[in-house]
């Protein structure tokens, strides 16, 4: 039976759902973020309308929709975060929220889920190296995903029979949506396939392995393009790793460390562009965690994505 499992790394929390060695679906949150489902009481600074901006009493600001008329500035609010702060190229945007009684609050997997040690060996890399590359390969073809501040883009490439290619990359599509956690806008780019009843055949496939996954979606078009579109809760695998490239590789290189084995001391070896977001308190819960000394060295061959650890002799 599909479980959540969660990780609670250094830097951030990491959540799968896994069936037997299958990761169905992930999550990945940093600490001090505003997540979507929670509750939080803000002060409103400025309304228009049935829309304001509200600020928390340690400053963060967020922008609030479905505020009643009696709302008046200044007053203070019980809100739900509805999506997380997203930050775009050339943009930041602000968390969202509404007024608490208005919001229908699902399941946190990050509060509900198993607390592991660590995942099953495999499992979250795997999908962290699908995300930081942006592609996934199927029998036959490969799944191409560019996110963009418009919505995120899949292109469909492979093999040269287009209605064949098409409905293999369903289910591997299916399963990215989950594992990447993607929401909003979301655009494919499949084959052109010319006759209608082809294009009918894919548009059953996605229904099919669609199902359980809450979107809409509009039906393939002549070109074979294909648009759906899912509750935005909060930046994706993606976004995080097309707007803080470097803080996810640093994360990564720091939960490397920390499951490392053995006795003496750790040697963490990085690219110098790394070594700057490694903060204090992060490296020295590494040595909380692992009862070691922890040594940092740099090396500009490595690609920012492949820091790695060892353990050297005592010092």
């Amino acid at each position: 039976m599909p479980e959540w499992l969660i990780e609670e790394g250094i830097g951030e929390d990491r959540a799968i759902l896994i069936d037997g060695d299958e990761v169905l679906a992930a999550k990945c949150r940093w600490p001090g973020e505003l997540h979507a489902g929670e509750a939080i009481r803000a002060k409103l600074i400025a309304k228009t309308g049935t829309r304001g901006t509200a600020q928390t009493a340690d400053g963060r600001e967020m922008l609030v929709d479905k505020l009643p008329r009696d709302a008046s500035e200044g007053s203070t609010l019980d809100l739900a975060i509805t999506r997380a702060a997203m930050t775009e190229r050339g943009r930041y945007k602000l968390p969202a929220a509404r007024p608490a009684n208005l919001v229908e609050r699902g399941d946190d997997v990050f509060a509900s889920g198993k607390r592991v040690r660590r995942f099953p060996a495999g499992t979250w890399e795997e999908v962290w190296h699908a995300a930081s590359s942006g592609e996934i390969a199927f029998a036959g073809g490969s799944l191409l995903f560019a996110v963009t501040p418009a919505m995120t883009l899949v292109d469909i490439d492979g093999n040269p029979d287009p209605r064949g290619l098409a409905l293999a990359a369903v289910e591997p599509l299916a399963l990215a949506l989950r594992q990447f956690d993607l929401g909003g806008s979301i655009g494919i780019d499949f084959p052109t396939l010319e006759a209608k009843a082809d294009r009918k055949a894919v548009d059953a496939a996605l229904e099919n392995a669609l199902t359980d996954w809450p979107h809409e979606r509009t039906a393939m078009n002549g070109f074979g393009f294909v648009q759906l579109v899912a509750r935005l809760e909060g930046p994706s695998l993606l976004h995080r790793f097309a707007t803080s490239r470097v803080g996810m590789a640093a994360r990564m290189a720091l939960r490397r460390a920390e499951m490392v084995e053995g006795a003496g001391a750790t040697l963490l070896t990085v690219h110098p562009a790394l070594k700057a977001k490694l903060r204090p308190e992060w490296l020295a819960e590494v040595e909380r965690r692992t009862g070691r000394p922890l040594r940092i060295e740099t090396d500009p061959a490595l690609a920012i994505e492949a820091a790695s650890a060892q353990i050297v002799g005592h010092e």
